[in-house]
């Protein structure tokens, strides 16, 4: 017989309640458990793909210089790359093209959630690289029992990874001029002491090597913190060819605007300043430090002295300057829009090469005859002895021969008493610039592939050339010798002329 008071007695028990809960509670907690480990091995996975296809990313895209081997190149450091990843079932080890594959664009969509469709296989085009992991699979182990026991789909992770770099080379506080190259593959480094002979490129017939023109036709990359940002029209361009520094801001190697290099012959005035020359547009600038000369401006060339002929060191001057200091190294001796050869210096020459027409733009380095006259003539006895023994014997290019003069200047004169010269400046009041005055940042372009025939927008740039100034610029011929590229910093023995950097970075 039943016993009611023992069955409602039992019924209202609640011992052993909380064991339902603590059942139920441990079964949450060991699904969580199981599913964070799924988890944080698959997240684990997914960023050691995601840091492979960064740093294969960024190696390809370091490549990227618009040179004819580029994506060879970016192949070639992309497979450098070696990583590993932890759970997947593919290879531990990450590398080679069995990893991942490589896609080159020459633009990416403004809009980063667009596709990506500008694909291109050519070298000079190709500014970007998408890499793309080969994906993996990581198994959910405690998914895996789960989907067993509810009788459901297992429910693996298959990741993979992506990532997009580029390139991008600014040239900033250059000198905005470009020069059109004589082949595709003519570097700075190939020819450093060989000497180019730059002329204004025209409107209309095609460029050749080395036509000059201007960048930045509007001015839009004026520094906003230099000198040059006040300026307007011609004076605007005459700074930003002749101010000493913090002239431009950056433009991109991947595309730059140009216009012709005709200025109505005010280029000659705009470069002279170098060389303590204030004449043209650039009369009255010598008391301005924003157009101080080089420490070094030995240049063949005296003030003009009405009635008297060939220069000589006793008179004024008669343009900017002022007279009865003469130009031997006293007083502010100045040379106006006019002047005369200097009786007893010259300027460095060029090479050799120029002067038996063998030569027209681009020189091969050869100036030995013209080092020993120059030699005799600004450093041998006032008779003009031959045989001068030279003074800087150790200097191989026409630079290093301006260096070694200026660091052996003594007793405020680089040449000896007695010259027309004193190698120093003379007319400008302010204290000269650096070495580096003489040096000029050039934008090497090729001409012919670009089509270039006149003003131009968006044309790549090979390479950023360094030029020193071995002469005053007369009738817009610019000589010049190359010291160097400007791509590469110490690349000639100086790091001068503008300051360029590679930007390497992340876009995706």
């Amino acid at each position: 017989m039943r016993n009611p008071a023992r069955i409602r007695d039992f019924a209202r028990n609640q011992a052993g309640t909380i064991l339902v809960f603590w059942g139920i509670a441990l079964g949450v907690i060991l699904g969580i458990v199981a599913l964070s480990f799924d988890l944080g091995r698959a997240s684990i996975t997914r960023s050691e793909l995601q840091s492979f296809a960064d740093s294969v990313a960024l190696a390809a895209a370091g490549e990227l210089d618009g040179n004819s081997d580029a994506i060879v190149r970016a192949t070639a450091a992309a497979n450098l790359i070696r990583d590993s990843q932890s759970f997947g079932n593919t290879s531990r080890i990450l590398e080679g093209q069995a990893s991942f594959t490589l896609t080159f664009f020459s633009s990416l969509p403004a809009n980063d959630t667009s596709a990506m469709t500008a694909v291109t296989t050519d070298p000079a085009r190709a500014a970007f690289v998408r890499v793309t992991v080969t994906p993996t699979v990581v198994e959910s182990t405690f998914g895996a029992a789960f989907a067993a026991l509810t009788n459901r789909q297992n429910r693996d992770f298959n990741l993979g990874a992506t990532a997009v770099a580029g390139l991008s080379t600014y040239a900033c506080d250059i000198t905005p001029m470009m020069f059109c190259l004589p082949s595709p593959n003519y570097s700075a480094k190939d020819n450093i002491g060989k000497m180019v002979l730059l002329r204004r490129g025209g409107n209309g017939a095609a460029w050749g090597p080395g036509d000059f023109g201007f960048l930045d036709p509007t001015g839009m990359k004026i520094d906003p913190t230099g000198p040059c940002a006040k300026e307007k029209g011609a004076q605007l361009l005459a700074c930003l060819v002749g101010a000493v520094d913090h002239i431009t801001q950056c433009f991109n190697q991947r595309g730059v605007d140009m216009e012709p290099g005709q200025k109505v012959g005010l280029e000659d005035a705009f470069f002279n300043v170098r060389f303590d020359i204030y004449q043209s547009i650039m009369n009255g600038k010598r008391n301005d430090p924003d157009y101080a000369p080089a420490p070094n401006v030995i240049k063949g060339r005296v003030p003009n002295i009405p009635g008297g002929g060939g220069g000589n060191s006793g008179g004024g001057n008669s343009g900017g300057g002022n007279s009865g200091g003469g130009n031997s190294g006293g007083g502010n001796a100045c040379i106006g829009n006019n002047s005369d050869p200097s009786p007893n210096t010259v300027a460095l020459p060029r090479d050799t090469c120029f002067a038996n027409g063998t030569c027209t733009r681009f020189g091969d380095g050869n100036w030995a005859a013209g080092r020993t006259n120059y030699v005799n003539v600004n450093y041998g006895t006032p008779s003009g002895a031959l045989n001068t023994p030279d003074p800087h014997p150790n200097a191989q290019t026409r630079y290093q021969y301006y260096l070694a003069e200026i660091a052996a200047a003594r007793s405020g004169r680089i040449l000896p008493a007695g010259r027309a010269e004193s190698g120093l400046p003379t007319c400008s009041t302010r204290p000269p610039a650096p070495p580096d005055r003489r040096i000029i940042t050039v934008a090497g372009i090729d001409c012919a592939a670009n089509g270039i025939r006149g003003s131009a927008s968006n044309v790549p740039v090979k390479e950023f050339f360094k030029i020193f100034l071995t002469e005053p610029v007369v009738d817009f011929q610019i000589y010049g010798e190359i010291v160097g590229s400007a791509s590469f910093a110490g690349e000639g023995g100086q790091d001068i002329g503008g300051l360029v950097r590679d930007v390497v970075q992340l876009y995706r």
